[in-house]
């Protein structure tokens, strides 16, 4: 084995003090999510030996969480990978063989993900009919057309009108509707239920940003989201064989569950701060207490660091950044995390005995008639089930058995998070009933639902950018603590990664994976000498 000694007379170089002389750097990975276990494996398989990860709950995976009922596998969270083409979730599946049982039907390539691209959408209205055929596919071009328009402010550099307000929702709504009334060839009922879906497809459309409403998207920066090409693929043995398979060359004793963050104390140069921490444990050798970083648990173990990797989401960044650091984090960043946005998305999964539905029908879209000249997407408190946007179907039935998995977001979501389960199965019931003109519908037999609101670990489902925002909001985010023009100069003591971390991939499970690799690689090029010497 290679041995070397690293001089500490140098005083520009970081990472050539007698700290790092004796033994490897001390990392801290707070998260054991898709983005922390990515930095800890990575940082791991090149050599680093003292890498711990903090987890808050007591089981890996943060917002994929796979439930077994039966012998199904329900997703709680992250459901799809969203393309093939050079991302690494896909190659992490396909390389372990998670899609072998995945279906044709479970690789759709539509904008939306369906749990099957077989089969046909159902637009019912709240009068219980079913929107024909012909009139959805209308206007399902036209609001592609415009969605496609939404597109080119950012990718081509078109302005922003004043009219618009520089929200999609705004924006959006105006143009098709103008165009939806200016159809010479629509009788005047084809026009309002057309009008009725738009508010129907913004809905569907926030629960894909994870937004309250797209009125709160920014139409300038909503471009600048990146689609891998390629099919979006549902793994059936379920999302969590992704965590899993991260995991399984971390040490079991690298992570600690039940392990939640109260406080990270950083920059050494607060020196009286350091040494009341450091004092703290006093039992801490001499060079514990000259570390770059304390992480302050909620047990009161305080634990000495040069790097750590936060990993927490922007919602609890958002809730919790005045306390979770010391010194406060730079006002540029705070700046960050106060302008972008997250929400929640909630699935709500319903099993039946037998299906009401036909064969061929592959998710139920609500359209509620009355919503036909309406601006806003939110409800009074008595009226949150108005929010859930539609039911999918889960295909296939032979794995599934007969369920359907409904979807809502925003204040509604968490409204319904308080509900108890009786009450949100008797809601969906009712609306089912009323919107197929079937009231013979029985209530489900089980009813499974996320939370990921109200749950003080995530405080919303994943990212976009808000009005207001944008992407640059996103590289301020993700860039380490304390600041400086090089790494070489000034060590980075708090990185940040997560998919909110990510320009182009912020909200996805690859972009969580990408900026953990990212963080790591960072570290690792920091360190390629002393790793280097100790091969």
């Amino acid at each position: 084995m290679q041995s070397c000694e690293i001089s500490g007379d140098s005083t520009d170089d970081p990472l050539s003090s007698g700290l790092r002389r004796k033994r490897q750097p001390r990392i801290v990975v707070i998260g054991a999510g898709l983005a922390g276990l990515s930095a800890a494996k990575a940082l791991l398989e090149s050599g680093f030996t003292d890498v711990t990860i903090l987890e808050a709950t007591d089981r890996i995976g943060g917002r994929v969480q796979s439930v077994k009922l039966g012998h199904a596998t329900f997703e709680l969270g992250a459901t799809w990978i969203h393309g093939s083409h050079g991302n690494p979730v896909y190659h992490l599946a396909e390389d372990n063989g998670l899609l072998e049982e995945t279906t044709d039907g479970e690789r759709s390539v539509g904008r939306i993900s369906l749990y099957s691209k077989n089969g046909v959408a159902y637009h019912l209205t709240n009068n219980g009919q079913r929107i024909p055929k012909d009139v959805v596919e209308e206007f399902s071009d036209l609001y592609n057309e415009v969605y496609n328009l939404t597109q080119e402010f950012f990718q081509r550099g078109k302005p922003v009108n004043a009219e618009s307000q520089n929200s999609v929702g705004v924006f959006t709504r105006d143009v098709v509707r103008k165009r939806v009334k200016a159809d010479p060839d629509d009788t005047e009922a084809v026009k309002r239920l057309k009008l009725a879906m738009i508010q129907q497809y913004l809905k569907v459309e926030s629960c894909e940003s994870s937004s309250h409403s797209m009125d709160e998207v920014s139409l300038s920066e909503f471009g600048e989201w990146t689609e891998i090409p390629g099919a979006h693929h549902i793994i059936p043995c379920g999302f969590i064989k992704i965590v899993e398979i991260l995991a399984r060359s971390i040490p079991e004793s690298v992570i600690q569950l039940r392990k939640p963050v109260k406080c990270i104390h950083w920059n050494q140069s607060v020196s009286k701060e350091i040494e009341r921490v450091a004092d703290h444990n006093s039992d801490l050798p001499e060079e514990d207490k000259s570390s770059n970083v304390f992480v302050e648990c909620e047990d009161c173990e305080f634990i000495p660091a040069d790097h750590v990797i936060v990993t927490v989401s922007l919602g609890v960044l958002k809730k919790r950044h005045e306390s979770l650091f010391h010194p406060r984090l730079p006002e540029e960043k705070v700046m960050a995390i106060e302008k972008l946005g997250i929400n929640t998305t909630d699935k709500i999964f319903l099993e039946f005995e037998e299906p009401f539905w036909s064969s061929e029908c592959n998710s139920i879209q609500f359209v509620w008639e009355d919503e036909a000249e309406s601006e806003s997407l939110t409800y009074p408190e008595e009226l949150w089930y108005k929010k859930i946007c539609s039911f999918d179907v889960l295909y296939p039935p032979e794995r599934y058995g007969h369920v359907l998995s409904g979807w809502i977001c925003g204040e509604e979501a968490l409204i319904m998070e308080k509900c108890d389960d009786e009450t949100v199965a008797e809601t969906c019931t009712e609306m089912l009933r009323k919107f197929t003109g079937n009231p013979n519908i029985p209530k489900p037999r089980r009813i499974l639902r996320s939370s990921w609101g109200s749950n003080p670990n995530f405080r919303g489902s994943y990212s976009y950018t808000q009005v207001g925002s944008s992407g640059a909001d996103v590289e301020k985010l993700a860039k380490p603590l304390p600041y400086a023009e090089s790494s070489k100069t000034t060590p980075m003591q708090v990185m940040f990664s997560g998919e909110a971390t990510h320009r182009k991939y912020y909200s996805t499970t690859h972009g969580a994976v990408l900026s953990g690799q990212r963080e790591a690689a960072h570290l690792i090029e920091m360190y390629q000498d002393l790793l280097q010497c100790r091969s």
